[in-house]
């Protein structure tokens, strides 16, 4: 083998998909590492004095006056994901 045969790399099948793997990863962080897009609770009397899931249930169960979409998720945490209110009870003094 000559000098030259030696120093030429070709970009092979297994190069492109080791390259498309490692893209596809990359992608994948980038996207999951987005910000959540939660609705923010109400500013309101009603809302700023709600601290507990079931309070929440009242309105937002099925039966309720404004119920959760089918596609909302089950967690038992509502202000995990949803912001509170300004001056909600519920924040730490």
């Amino acid at each position: 083998m000559t000098e030259q045969q030696k120093n030429t790399w070709k970009m092979g099948k297994r190069d492109m998909v080791f390259l498309a793997i490692i893209t596809a990863v990359v992608v994948i962080l980038v996207l999951g590492s987005t910000d959540r897009k939660t609705i923010p609770v109400p500013n309101d009397e009603t809302h700023r004095n709600t601290t507990a899931r079931a309070q929440c249930m009242i309105c937002h169960d099925a039966a309720g006056v404004r119920p959760q979409p089918a596609t909302h998720t089950k967690m038992e945490r509502c202000f995990l994901c949803h912001t509170q209110p300004e001056g909600w009870a519920g924040a730490p003094q």
